[in-house]
C-alpha cells in the first residue's frame, strides 16, 4: 500500500480526479477518519482542503505517480 501526503486546492480537484480515474486500481483520499474514493469528484470536493490529505493506493501507474509529486507535502 502506497501512502502519500498531499495538499489540494478546490480548483485542482477536477484534474486530480481525472488522473485518478485513469488508473485501474482503487485510490482513496482521506484526512482524520474521513475516507472517500479519489475517483469521485463529489467525494473529493467534500474534503477539507485546509488539511493535509492522505492518498492511499496499492497499484502502480507511472503517470499517476509523477502527477502526485506535484501535490506532495514534505513529511
Amino acid at each position: 500500500m502506497i501512502r502519500r501526503k498531499i495538499r489540494l486546492r478546490p480548483d485542482e480537484v477536477k484534474e486530480f480526479v481525472a488522473a485518478a480515474s485513469k488508473c485501474d486500481f482503487d485510490i482513496d483520499i482521506a484526512y482524520n477518519r474521513y475516507v472517500v474514493d479519489a475517483k469521485s469528484i463529489v467525494g473529493v470536493l467534500g474534503l477539507d482542503f485546509n488539511q493535509v490529505l492522505t492518498v492511499s493506493y496499492s497499484g502502480y501507474d507511472d503517470d499517476f505517480d509523477q502527477f502526485m509529486k506535484r501535490f506532495a507535502v514534505a513529511c
